[in-house]
Order: C-alpha cells, then structure tokens, then sequence
C-alpha cells in the first residue's frame, strides 16, 4: 500500500504552517512524519534538498513521486490518488 512521508522540521516557518494541512490528510491517507534532523540517516537514501517535502512511496519504501512546499489539502490528497 503506498503512503506518504511527511518530512519537516520544528524550526521551519513552512513546515509549522503545512502541519496541520498534514494532520487533517492523515485522517485518511496513510502518513509517517519524519523530523529531517532526527531522522537523517533513514532519509538519506531520499536526497532531501528542502522542507516540508512530502514523497509517496510504494509498500518497499521505493519513491513514487514527491513535491516541496505548501500545498492544500486537496491538493495533497489529490497527489496521493495520482
């Protein structure tokens, strides 16, 4: 089943806006948040060169597709079904 990772940190303007976007989508799609500080080894394979970015990948963790920045709440689920 894909989900998407939901990267960000607490000292990012951004990501504290695009947070509660987040919450509301992961009432119905599948999330995992990550802190790109705590979490930079797991995220290493993934070339994160800004945040918040949001990646959908496949059950084998392998990336789908991705986008940085703040989007809506359709847009993200929007990007989720495509």
């Amino acid at each position: 089943m894909n989900k998407l990772i939901y990267i960000s940190a607490p000292w990012c303007g951004p990501c504290r806006q695009f947070g509660p976007i987040m919450d509301k989508v992961s009432n119905s799609i599948p999330v995992q948040k990550m802190d790109a500080d705590d979490n930079q080894e797991e995220l290493a394979p993934y070339g994160i060169r800004s945040i918040p970015t949001v990646i959908k990948v496949n059950g084998s963790g392998e990336e789908i597709s991705r986008f940085s920045g703040i989007k809506t709440e359709q847009e993200v689920i929007n990007f989720y079904n495509n």
